[in-house]
């Protein structure tokens, strides 16, 4: 078995010629992502307000199922976590914004452990670095206004 367990990690890093503020307000404005990427069909915040430690978010991707994420981690305008769990798959995302020479770093990823995990690996590791790469890609767009 890989040492990290089988689990699937996926990271990606990005630069955006926006100021980290900028970043993070298109990222906080979860329900908006449909909008620059690609890779969410719905994003649906079930609590108010909608982006805060402890809130959950209805999520629709292409060829996965509707999931609930739950934000684990929060230092606003830097950094940002959220969880899933369906059987036999925890996923956990993270966000992250840095300051760069030219605006910001962004660095988006993802973990997921467990059985399923184990047994989908190869599959999850290439659609999840896919969308990954959407993500990113969307986000910088969006940031730098092209």
């Amino acid at each position: 078995m890989p040492p990290n367990g089988g689990a699937v990690e996926v990271v990606h890093t990005v630069e955006i010629a926006a100021a980290p503020e900028t970043v993070w307000a298109v990222l906080s404005e979860l329900e908006r992502w449909p909008e620059w990427t690609a890779s969410m069909r719905k994003v649906e915040p079930l609590d108010t307000p909608p982006f805060r430690l402890g809130a959950r978010v209805r999520i629709k991707q292409p060829r996965a199922p509707t999931q609930v994420w739950t934000v684990t981690d929060l230092q606003e305008g830097r950094t940002f976590s959220w969880e899933t769990h369906r059987p036999g798959i925890r996923s956990i995302a993270g966000h992250a914004v840095e300051p760069a020479r030219d605006g910001s770093q962004v660095t988006v990823s993802i973990r997921q452990s467990g059985l399923g995990a184990r047994l989908l690996r190869f599959w999850l590791q290439r659609i999840t670095a896919r969308y990954l790469e959407i993500e990113a890609a969307g986000l910088k767009a969006r940031c730098e206004g092209s």
